[in-house]
């Protein structure tokens, strides 16, 4: 299967991934290998905000001969954790005219979707990529977006086995997750199947931008779980810091 990007360039999806995770897999070709006249590549970054393990992603591509401010341009946007930002953030990378858009979190991913129907987008790993409609299915994803995927509902029912294992009198805990995150929201409703099998209550704590941790936190204190399981996604872990020292 191919994608054809706005400049009519067809890309293999296996090489689009790869591109996307540094060139790890074997048979990509470094750059200064092809046979073609050298060309400037623009590349799409859209996230919730600029991160450290982002990193290894552009010095392999810069192994590869992909190096920006000669033959790569990268074009980051970041919703600053606002996840209502990421619909204008994917229009603009497409009014750039980039080759690819690289997506970290599954708003970014919905909104690059709604963005172009033909520049490949890449995500390294979605959370239930298909119930969010990011992709028909995994094994035919049907648009010009691809990647890897995590399944929750397995996830979820260890997780709180583990739990359940290391505190026998474990019945009550409370769950922080973002609820601007549809793939998060999902994770959400599969943990409290999962508790319920394991007769654990569990009650929500909401967060939608930035601005909602402090007051989530005053009402963590107030409460006082016997455990409290945060969703990772990107922005909780923007907030990784403050969660750890509460």
């Amino acid at each position: 299967m191919h994608f054809i990007g706005r400049r009519r360039r067809a890309m293999r999806r296996r090489d689009l991934l790869i591109i996307a995770t540094g060139g790890l897999a074997l048979g990509f070709r470094p750059y200064s290998s092809l046979s073609q006249p050298f060309r400037v590549w623009k590349m799409g970054f859209l996230a919730h905000g600029n991160e450290i393990f982002y990193q290894p992603l552009f010095d392999r591509l810069k192994e590869l001969g992909y190096e920006e401010g000669r033959n790569l341009i990268v074009e980051r946007r970041y919703a600053e954790g606002h996840a209502d930002r990421f619909q204008q953030l994917a229009k603009e990378l497409v009014q750039q005219n980039v080759d690819i858009i690289i997506v970290v979190t599954t708003p970014a991913a919905l909104a690059a979707k709604n963005a172009t129907t033909t520049i490949p987008i890449v995500f390294p790993n979605a959370i239930n990529p298909v119930e969010t409609g990011v992709v028909a299915s995994l094994g035919h994803p049907g648009c010009n977006v691809t990647g890897g995927a995590i399944p929750t509902a397995e996830l979820s029912a260890k997780r709180l086995e583990l739990l359940k294992q290391m505190m026998p009198d474990l019945s009550q805990g409370i769950v922080l997750w973002n609820e601007a995150n549809p793939s998060v929201s999902l994770g959400w409703r599969d943990t409290q199947n999962a508790g319920r099998a394991l007769r654990i209550v569990l009650d929500p704590q909401r967060v939608r931008e930035p601005a909602d941790f402090g007051p989530a936190f005053a009402m963590l204190a107030q409460k006082r779980p016997q455990v409290i399981i945060v969703f990772q996604d990107a922005l909780t872990l923007q907030h990784r810091d403050e969660i750890i020292d509460f």
